[in-house]
């Protein structure tokens, strides 16, 4: 990955972008064991192809070189290559070795007769020029092809051959052919085909490497957050900058404007916006006073911060949500299961094909260097590269963009499953709603002004802690409304609240005040009252001086995204149903202002997964939406658990997905992310599957009659192309909007 600055290589240090490690086809199969295979960066051959699904240090994250992030990974060979050595991460290794096997190439293909005859040329003659061919070829072979070997061994050692396998096969049948013509009368050799071979698979491996390292950058951008330093504020008021390492829980930091926040922490002095995007998905800053909680690798805005930390090293939110992405991409779906076995059968296909082509043209005619160049080909092109990549390239793209998203993926199976959901069971408080009281309605009379009945009644209640008088202060905040001065508030129990302003007697209350004041609703509010308390909501009156002025109904929020969400969801085939423990008023009027198809009222916490049982029983695959704490159970039982509101916490066991905010809208975007990763695995699959069925018998020359044949050279092109179309298949799906 030598295109990353070498200080983000060290953050991700041996990631290896392994996240798309095309694990082994069984979850508890062992890791390949490495014995004696060396592994030394400066030394040739292994440099870094001798990985082989040997377990990952433990990474100093970078994150100021957090030496307690242990996210320790299994490589467990290739997934759909067999059990195949891990090269994910050798885009600079191939790179290397294309080239220098691409100029070894030239001389060989240059004095090689056979590409003289092939083109028409001829080179001269000189002593010793007869060997400039073999000599240059077998350095190719040693220095390009034996790395493909070397990874190779661990494949046949675990007894689950696969690409490796199948490449070396081919190069080796090619290498020990050719030496043999040079001890063979009329025997043509085989060293360029060999060398051209050996070049374009090496060419092939270093596109795919790259491809795969674009996949996979969510960790290497998520690393890429946290600072190396930090300043920290010391006892007597000076500041030092430290290692984020050496940071520990207690410290005070200086964030200043524009750097990252270094740990996560709560804000002891100063007020800034606060870019969180990358972790939260939130594209807009969020504003954060002395309390507010900040979470590393945060962007700090134009204001500085005094951050109190909290949480360090492994135990920050990033640190988990690195843990989740890197899971996510690891763990197998159903669909890769597939795609495992399937690559698996493909090499012993390849091998059988080979050996019932060798016997083929021996028979028709005669054991010669086009029998070599049949079963070369066939090797070659049957390699399973694309059909192993098909998903893995998949599940990295899109656990990125769901981290990039505000979604998180516990689990994989929970994400492909989403595309089958047909209902969504949503918890009303905290979820459709914002779980806080607001003003939902205003009636005047006498022509006043809603704005100015709500300023009126916000400023009288300006001293009151009652949750009604929250709600009535934050919904005229929202609307930016001016408030008049008031004095000598007087809170009457039971009742409601007096105060006086300009010399006007002010009182707000409900139905007992009025009673107590002897004020009797006109029609027109009464109206309105009633048709509030039908729907579950709460009413209080102002009155000015004895007389109605407004009515103001008060209910908890409906949030702005949640008709957009429940729309959506309609548009898309799915169902909604609302569970809540409030009454069937209020139940009824939240369902039918968004237009949800079912819910249930006066639900207890403990029976909420009853009715996610109700619902499975009648055919539906269901998937619940709830806070992940006292919806657990109902999470569980769900086919699919969305948590939703759970900011950076991602230690919700009950959920498969993890929502970090709280908007229903979220949960429109799993599905498409859920809908738009299977499409593209189910297009990988029928290309990768349906190039083999087609190329391999091309490369056994069923076409020959016609004069239609491949050299390996053109089945490694062949090969290599299908790998790269897959990839960039997968990488179409980064156009995908959410």
């Amino acid at each position: 990955m030598n295109d990353e600055p070498k200080k983000d290589d060290e953050k991700i240090k041996n990631i290896d972008h392994s996240t798309m490690h095309h694990s082994n086809y069984e979850h508890d199969r062992p890791m390949h064991d490495m014995t004696g295979i060396e592994h030394n960066h400066d030394k040739m051959a292994a440099d870094h192809e001798t990985h082989a699904g040997h377990e990952m240090n433990k990474k100093e994250m970078g994150m100021g070189g957090h030496a307690d992030h242990n996210m320790s990974m299994d490589h467990n060979g290739h997934e759909g290559h067999g059990a195949h050595v891990d090269h994910s991460g050798h885009e600079q290794m191939f790179r290397r070795k294309f080239w220098v096997s691409l100029i070894l190439s030239v001389p060989v293909l240059l004095f090689s007769q056979g590409f003289q005859t092939l083109l028409g040329f001829s080179m001269p003659v000189f002593p010793g020029s007869r060997w400039i061919t073999p000599i240059f070829a077998v350095i190719v072979f040693v220095y390009g092809g034996l790395p493909f070997i070397k990874m190779a061994i661990p494949e046949i050692r675990n007894r689950q051959p696969g690409m490796m396998t199948l490449i070396s096969l081919a190069i080796i049948v090619a290498f020990v052919y050719s030496v043999a013509s040079l001890f063979l009368a009329n025997q043509m050799d085989f060293f360029w085909e060999l060398a051209t071979l050996i070049a374009i698979m090496l060419l092939g491996h270093w596109i795919e490497m790259r491809s795969i390292r674009q996949a996979s950058g969510a960790l290497n951008a998520l690393a890429k957050l946290m600072p190396d330093s930090a300043e920290r504020i010391e006892a007597n008021g000076q500041i030092t900058k430290v290692a984020v390492s050496e940071l520990k829980s207690g410290d005070l930091l200086l964030v200043r404007p524009g750097s990252s926040v270094p740990a996560d922490g709560k804000v002891e002095d100063g007020e800034s916006a606060v870019n969180e995007s990358m972790i939260t998905g939130e594209s807009k800053p969020v504003h954060k006073h002395p309390g507010e909680k900040v979470v590393g690798g945060s962007i700090n805005g134009d204001g500085s911060l005094r951050v109190r930390v909290t949480a360090t090293g492994d135990q920050t939110a990033l640190a988990g949500i690195m843990r989740l992405v890197q899971q996510a991409q690891m763990s197998k779906s159903r669909t890769q299961l597939l795609a495992d076995r399937a690559a698996g059968w493909l090499f012993y296909i390849a091998l059988g094909t080979a050996v019932i082509t060798a016997i083929a043209w021996t028979i028709g005619v005669g054991f010669n260097v086009k029998v070599i160049e049949r079963v070369a080909t066939v090797l070659v092109i049957a390699c399973p590269h694309a059909l192993g990549l098909a998903i893995p390239l998949v599940v990295a793209i899109t656990t990125a963009m769901g981290a990039n998203n505000g979604i998180l993926v516990r689990n994989r199976l929970a994400l492909e499953a989403a595309r089958e959901i047909n209902m969504i069971v949503f918890d009303k408080t905290g979820t459709l709603t914002e779980g806080r009281f607001g003003v939902v309605g205003i009636e005047t009379i006498d022509g006043i002004k809603p704005q100015d009945a709500l300023a009126l009644t916000a400023a009288v209640e300006g001293d009151s802690e009652h949750t009604i008088a929250q709600g009535i202060r934050r919904s005229a905040q929202q609307k930016g409304l001016d408030l008049p001065v008031v004095q000598d508030f007087e809170a009457i129990k039971g009742r409601g609240i007096h105060a006086k302003t300009n010399g006007h007697d002010v009182y707000v209350g409900g139905p007992r005040l009025l009673e107590m004041l002897n004020v009797t609703l006109p029609e027109l509010l009464s109206t309105f009252d009633q048709a509030a308390s039908a729907k579950g909501q709460s009413v209080v009156h102002l009155v000015q001086d004895g007389k109605l002025l407004a009515s103001l109904a008060l209910a908890d929020v409906i949030r702005p995204e949640s008709h957009e969400a429940i729309q959506r969801l309609h548009e898309m085939g799915v169902q909604v149903a609302m569970l809540t423990g409030d009454s069937q008023a209020v139940a009824k009027a939240v369902a039918g202002e968004l237009g949800i198809d079912t819910y249930f009222a006066e639900v207890l916490p403990e029976n909420k997964d009853q009715k996610v049982i109700e619902l499975q029983k009648q055919g539906l695959r269901v998937a619940m939406v709830g806070d992940g704490v006292n919806d657990a159970p109902a999470l569980t039982r769900a086919d699919v658990g969305i948590a939703i509101g759970s900011g950076t916490d991602v230690a919700v066991e009950s959920a498969g997905i993890i929502l970090v905010k709280s908007n229903p809208l979220d949960v429109v975007k799993v599905i498409e992310l859920s809908r738009a990763s299977y499409r593209k695995m189910r297009q990988n699959l029928i290309w990768a599957a349906g190039y083999n069925v087609i190329a391999i018998p091309l490369a056994a020359g069923v076409l020959a009659p016609w004069g239609i044949l491949l050299s390996p050279a053109v089945g490694a092109i062949f090969m290599s192309l299908s790998t790269v179309i897959v990839a960039i298949n997968a990488q179409l799906l980064r156009t995908k909007r959410l």
